[in-house]
């Protein structure tokens, strides 16, 4: 790459895009000398752009957020709305370019100063587009976006509770956006709607992503998506250790919680009686487990149940007209 200045934009592109390089990394990333490295990373700073640099075998290269939005890219005023646009489409759920859209997001809110951040927060606040789910904390959808970036842990709260996760995936469904992550704390997959989700702490400590398809992922948000309060919820006891209902249940485990060694409590529920008892189906044959059901969908179950080993009892009979 010859051209100092296209050589210098490829840096920049790379600053912004990942949260550390290493001086090597850069030069074999670019073609060039680690020496070529330091002084278009001398350039770049002469231009605006605040890059830290550490040295010795952990050290490399990090773009930080300056004291102004740096020269050539974007007027402040550009800055603004281009992050607000980015805010607002991000929480109208586009079916299409989602993740494109929060990337591009963290990106530019990466080097923006703390002045800038207030002028767009004021905007997507007073801005809101029609028909769209609950509202999504732009500052909480931002971050979470860079910790999924950079595979940093954070903290959060999620109603009230702590968590503490690895957020690997931000991903929008139906008319909410999901975070799914996996649970220090529950040592399983977890997925979060994100406006139930304030408070997020970058923790510093960063983690290697655990494997996961993408049609895992898919099956994870859907699951997220279609729980919620029901009109018949119910918690089965089982005895089952929870590593076993994880591997048996999949996507289907979340919410599931270890009661002791060999018992797991897992919510189950559905808009009728049916969807519970298919859901009560699942549990395997030879496992034991007792069922926390309120009245009158206890004795809708109970009734449901009699109905069928009635029908199980029975005979059939073929009316003699119809011989």
């Amino acid at each position: 790459m010859p051209n100092p200045t296209a050589r210098a934009l490829a840096l920049l592109n790379l600053l912004q895009t990942h949260r550390h390089w290493t001086g090597p990394e850069l030069a074999e990333r670019l073609g060039v000398s680690q020496r070529t490295v330091r002084r278009d990373v001398e350039r770049l700073r002469d231009l605006g752009y605040r890059i830290e640099s550490a040295p010795g075998l952990a050290g490399g290269y990090r773009l930080e957020p300056g004291e102004g939005v740096p020269p050539l890219l974007l007027t402040d005023e550009e800055a603004v709305a281009m992050a607000a646009g980015l805010r607002l489409a991000a929480t109208r759920q586009l079916t299409d370019g989602a993740d494109t859209t929060v990337r591009a997001l963290a990106k530019l809110e990466r080097v923006l100063p703390a002045a800038l951040r207030e002028r767009v927060n004021a905007l997507a606040t007073a801005v809101r587009p029609a028909g769209t789910g609950a509202g999504v904390s732009p500052a909480v959808l931002t971050e979470l976006a860079l910790a999924c970036r950079d595979g940093e842990r954070v903290r959060f709260t999620h109603r009230s509770r702590s968590r503490h996760v690895e957020p690997h995936h931000l991903t929008p469904s139906e008319r909410h956006w999901y975070l799914l992550c996996w649970d220090l704390d529950h040592d399983g997959w977890r997925t979060f709607r994100i406006d139930r989700i304030s408070g997020v702490l970058r923790t510093g400590a960063f983690f290697e992503p655990r494997p996961l398809s993408p049609r895992q992922v898919e099956e994870y948000v859907a699951v997220a998506a279609s729980w919620g309060k029901q009109a018949n919820d119910a918690t089965a006891t089982i005895r089952m250790p929870i590593e076993r209902l994880r591997r048996l249940f999949g996507a289907w485990a979340q919410g599931a919680e270890p009661a002791g060694a060999d018992t797991t409590i897992w919510p189950v529920g559905g808009a009728d009686i049916r969807e519970t008892m298919y859901g009560l189906s699942w549990i395997p044959e030879g496992v034991t487990y007792s069922v926390d059901l309120t009245d009158p969908a206890r004795a809708e179950l109970r009734a449901a149940l009699v109905r069928m080993l009635h029908a199980l009892d029975t005979s059939p009979s073929v009316d003699a007209d119809r011989r």
